[in-house]
Order: C-alpha cells, then structure tokens, then sequence
C-alpha cells in the first residue's frame, strides 16, 4: 500500500535533511518535487495545487526555517497537511441512530468489490453487537446473489433469499419486512454495479433510495483506480447524496490518487479501507494514521487496536501462566505464533512499526516475515510434544527427520534451534525484569526472533 508513494517522499525528504540550515529557496525545490510525487500518484491536479500551496505557507516562515530541526518541521507539516487532505477530523463511525431495521446501501461499478465489502461490512457490525441482514440486490449478474449466500454461511449471517429474476427494489422492500419479523437490527443492500455509469443503474438506485431511505449510502470504489474513482463518485453522489466512501484493494499497488483525492473533491468521506481478501480486513479510515504511513511513520495505534480485536485475552494470559510455569519453549512460541498470525500478515503488521519497513528494504533479499513463520510453524509441529518442551533432547538423527517432517533443510531446523536458545535467554532477562516485562511481550504481540 503506498510504498512507491512512501519511497518517493523518503527521498524527497532525505534531501531536504541533506541540506543543514533551510532556505526559501530549498523549501522551493522540496515542494516541487512533492508536487510531482503526487501528480505521478494520480493525485487530482487541483488537490495538488491546493496541498502544495498551504505546505509552502507554513513551510517557509520564521518559525521553521530558524528552529533547530526545520527539515523534521516541513515533515510535521506534510503530515499535518495530509491528515487535512484526506479529511482529519471526519467522523468515520456509520450512522445507525435510527428505527430498526437501519438500511446501509452499497453502491459503485463493477469490479470494486461491493458484495465481498458487504460480507466484510457485515462482520463489522457484528462486532459491534448488531445483527445485520445481507441483502442481495443485485439481480443482473447471478454469481453475486450466491456469492452473497456463500459469505453469508462462512460468516454465520443471514442473508435475504432473491432470485435473479425478481425486482430489485421489491427485493430491499420485503428484506426490510424480512428484517423486522425476524429481529435483524441492519440491512445490508448489495446493488447492482455496471462497468460504466448509466440511466438505467441511476434510475435502480433512486428508486431503492426512495423507498427505503438509507441511513449510510456508501460508495465502494477500486483505490487502484486512482483519480478516476472520485470522478465516478461525484456522478453518483449527484443522484444519492452518498455519505461516505469505501475503499478496496488498498493492500496492493494503490498509487494513492483515490485516497488523496476523493474527500478535497467530494467532500465525502471515507469511511472504511479494504485491506486483503479476509473476512476481517475491513479498517476504519483514520486520516492521521494514514499519512503517517504514507510516510513511512508506521501506525502504532492501529497496530494496538489490531491486537487488542485479534487476541484473546483469557487465551494470552493462560499462555502467559504456561510460560511462567514451564518456561519460554518452542511449543509456547508457537502459540505465540498463532497469535500473531490471527492479527493479520506480518508484512502488513510490520509496515505499521515505525522504522521496521525501511529496515526490511535495507536488509535486502531475506525471507518475508510470512514465508519465514510458516516454515518455523512447520518445522515446530514436525517435533514431538515433549521435544517443543525440550528442545535440548534433539539430536542429529531427529533433526534430519524433523527436517524431511517439515519440508525443510537441516541448515533451516538448527538455525531455528540456535535462535530459540538465544531467545530463551533474552526471555530469562525479561522474567527478572517481573510481571511489566512478559506482558509486554504478550500485549504486544512481540516475537523474540
């Protein structure tokens, strides 16, 4: 997500840092390159104009250009001003004070991934302890009204029963009695999409907005689609009135054009990111946040929070109480993995550590965090349970077969074994250091190696 948009303004910044004391002149230069960093992004030219305008302003006065660290400032700045840009101070939470059922209508093209938002949209409410209802309205491509079905049953959420051939705003009307009879607080209406936008698709979603009068109209949009996207939501904002955005596919090469764009030029906005194919990689937007990733800042407090939802607490303390009892051993440190994991990919996780994903790149071709935890949770559950407990008693025979158990090479099982030893030791340090230190080390999902 935004790594060619985070290598480009690390570069633009590591010059300005080159530079010692500030000039206008310097400020000029930086703000030029900034300027082409988000134009190559797809950045709406308008935006970057506006962006590039009060940058400059805050940049080049007294205060910054005599502090101690004006090149760390004009930084802040950036930041500041793309917390702005994206809409700092937006409420993301949806809007469901209203008379149950509360109807939340999906709209955009085709292709953004509306129905997998809506599987998503719905685990997110039911979280929050709501009882939605998933509503296939999408009557013109059949695959859609089953694929709703499919998530429905993978998440244990009801889904509304449509046929292809019926109408579509029949179909939220009776979803929406369906609902009240059946004690489903939320609907969840996944209409249709066409590749472009026309009278016809327009036409179906008034008539479905008329009718039901949605509390959230949320526009799913492709962030891979950069400017064009915002565009797309202004024609169907026209119509709607949307109240917010979602963007998908924000965990691939999304150049950043939609993200940056779509709150200066809309004035909506985003409320929820898609982040992977998972049931659960549906975020919350938080504008602050965001820029400090796209800078390179990491994201401690989403990371936090990433934790907290993932891991239970009970499960983290009996583990806690099983490394106090039995020590830190290989079977624990499993568990541990398989925590982690819970949290989402480590690559995603690391990204949201402030330094760690510059430290990857600079360390070059070494194996990714995923690959590498695979293949010690291969290599741990080829052993024995008394050999995870003790993991002193492997000898040379036992670690060519647990190597051959595990699809790994001899050189991989007694790399893992030197660093578990190490880790072992670095865990007694934290043991004596009492109770602040093993939690820490449980809270935060931290791994020794």
């Amino acid at each position: 997500m935004f790594d060619n948009l985070t290598d480009k303004f690390d570069a633009v910044f590591k010059k300005l840092s080159g530079k010692g004391r500030l000039t206008e002149a310097h400020v000029t230069e930086a703000m030029r390159e900034v300027r082409l960093v988000l134009l190559e992004a797809d950045v709406n030219f308008k935006v970057v104009k506006d962006f590039i305008a009060a940058v400059s302003a805050r940049a080049v006065g007294s205060d910054v250009l005599k502090s101690l660290t004006p090149a760390q400032q004009v930084i802040k700045i950036v930041r500041d001003e793309l917390g702005k840009l994206m809409g700092e101070g937006d409420v993301t939470t949806l809007d469901l004070a209203a008379q149950a059922p509360v109807p939340i209508m999906l709209c955009g093209l085709q292709g953004a991934g509306k129905t997998t938002t809506c599987g998503k949209l719905a685990l997110q409410l039911r979280r929050d302890k709501r009882d939605p209802l998933l509503v296939p309205a999408d009557v013109y491509r059949p695959a859609a009204i089953e694929q709703l079905k499919v998530l429905g049953r993978q998440l244990g959420v009801a889904v509304f029963d449509s046929q292809p051939g019926d109408n579509p705003v029949e179909i939220c009307e009776k979803a929406r009695e369906y609902a009240r009879l059946n004690g489903h607080d939320t609907l969840i209406l996944d209409t249709a999409g066409r590749l472009h936008v026309d009278e016809e698709l327009m036409d179906e979603l008034v008539k479905i907005n008329a009718s039901l009068q949605p509390r959230e109209i949320l526009f799913v949009a492709d962030a891979m689609t950069g400017q064009d996207a915002v565009n797309v939501v202004k024609s169907f904002d026209e119509k709607l009135n949307i109240t917010g955005v979602i963007l998908t596919k924000m965990d691939g090469d999304a150049r950043g054009g939609a993200a940056l764009s779509v709150r200066a030029v809309t004035g909506k906005p985003i409320k929820f990111v898609g982040m992977g194919e998972k049931m659960d990689a549906l975020e919350v937007f938080h504008p602050d946040r965001m820029a400090q990733r796209i800078l390179g800042m990491g994201d401690v407090l989403s990371l936090i929070e990433k934790a907290e939802a993932a891991i239970d607490k009970d499960d983290a303390a009996k583990l806690e109480a099983t490394m106090r009892k039995g020590g830190f051993t290989l079977e624990s440190f499993r568990d541990q993995l398989q925590m982690v994991k819970k949290m989402g990919s480590m690559e995603s996780l690391l990204k949201m550590i402030p330094g760690a994903n510059k430290a990857m790149k600079k360390a070059g071709n070494i194996q990714m965090p995923d690959k590498e935890m695979k293949r010690i949770e291969a290599i741990i559950s080829s052993m024995t349970v008394k050999e995870r407990q003790n993991h002193k008693m492997i000898n040379g025979s036992r670690r060519v077969r647990i190597a051959n158990g595990s699809g790994t090479r001899v050189q991989d099982v007694n790399q893992l074994l030197k660093r578990f030893t190490e880790a072992q030791k670095m865990m007694k340090k934290m043991q004596k250091m009492g109770p602040k230190g093993l939690k820490g080390m449980m809270g935060g999902g931290g791994m020794p190696f």
